[in-house]
């Protein structure tokens, strides 16, 4: 039953033949290069007629390499493996040879499971004049979008259902801004993804206290996203006070997440979910925060840093360290407070 629904309901991919990925992708290809892929899976599930993929590249902590029997088992007609498991595959399955079946995998998935292209303007939507399309017929903006007068927009943009794009924003080549997206006051980079209800562009709260009470403080900033950006559902990037809010090429920003004004975020970061990160705070290259850090205002995160779920930060980070906890710090300081903790109570019990 379960098997029947996904395939009555699950994503469905193009068919195509080993050999003509291979072509595609530079893969050296051993077996039949005739065989044909209807989709990928897993290689413990996968079933004839699919892909699967076998690796023991360990880019992150986070990959895990699988059991050697798991792809002497599988019953997938394609394997994408790297050299070293050849006498491993089970015979007449045909390979897929690369270094980097990790990555490789990623350009397939993107190759079968490819969104059908989507161009025009609705009726139903609502674009003003003075809307500028680089190359209009390459454009497709959804029934109820918005698009007000002085917004660009280059090759390929693809604007969902329900979106807003304001004055002045401009939107980069292949940038796709899905559903109840709201944008204002807003560079995009090329090929950036705006997911469903993401806020870009709106003041950030910013406010003085004059004669005891708190005054609003105008924003004239702007949001500035790298290409290759990618903002989460729910998440809200405020426009800068007087300076811009930038986030870099490549950075990728999970759901529910807070980007105040001022922020600067470097290139190819990935920030978890629920991430908040206060006005005025750079953060450098390459850095990783983990789900619901929070990070005060005006601080400076160097490059490589990595900081624990949950973690509360006061306190500038220098480049290539690994912080957490509340409040965070060094994590060998938080293992030696947690031990001494733990030794406590455990003396405690005995008393």
């Amino acid at each position: 039953m379960k098997d029947l629904l996904r395939k009555i309901f699950g994503p469905r991919g193009i068919k195509i033949t080993a050999g003509e990925l291979a072509k595609k992708f530079g893969l050296e290809l051993k077996g039949d290069e005739k065989v044909v892929v209807s989709g990928v899976a897993p290689i413990a599930d996968a079933k004839p007629g699919q892909l699967a993929f076998y690796s023991t590249e360990r880019n992150s902590n986070a990959f895990k390499i699988l059991p050697i029997e798991v792809l002497q088992k599988t019953r997938a007609s394609v394997i994408l493996l790297q050299k070293e498991q050849i006498g491993d595959a089970p015979k007449g399955a045909t390979l897929l040879i690369t270094d980097s079946p990790r990555g490789n995998i990623v350009k397939i998935l993107g190759e079968i499971y490819a969104e059908k292209p989507r161009f025009g303007v609705s009726y139903f939507a609502t674009v003003e004049r003075g809307v500028f399309f680089r190359k209009k017929r390459t454009n497709y903006i959804g029934q109820y979008a918005t698009v007000e007068k002085g917004a660009v927009l280059e090759e390929g943009v693809k604007i969902y259902p329900g979106a807003f794009i304001g004055r002045n924003v401009v939107l980069g080549a292949n940038t796709v801004v899905y559903s109840g997206a709201h944008i204002e006051n807003a560079t995009i980079g090329s090929d950036c993804v705006i997911n469903a209800n993401a806020v870009i562009g709106k003041n950030g709260f910013g406010y003085t206290r004059q004669n005891g009470k708190n005054v609003f403080i105008p924003h004239t900033g702007r949001v500035v996203l790298g290409n290759r950006v990618s903002v989460g559902s729910n998440t809200c990037i405020d426009r800068g006070a007087m300076t811009d809010t930038i986030v870099g090429e490549g950075t990728k920003i999970d759901n529910l997440c807070q980007i105040a004004h001022g922020v600067v975020i470097g290139k190819e970061c990935f920030l978890a979910a629920g991430v908040g990160i206060a006005g005025g705070t750079t953060i450098g290259d390459r850095s990783l925060l983990g789900g619901h850090v929070g990070i005060s205002n005006g601080l400076k995160i160097g490059d490589d840093v990595e900081i624990g779920a949950n973690s509360g930060v006061f306190r500038s980070i220098p480049n290539g360290e690994k912080w957490m906890g509340m409040p965070a710090g060094p994590g060998i300081e938080f293992f030696r407070n947690y031990a001494w903790v733990k030794k406590q109570m455990e003396k405690d019990k005995k008393n």
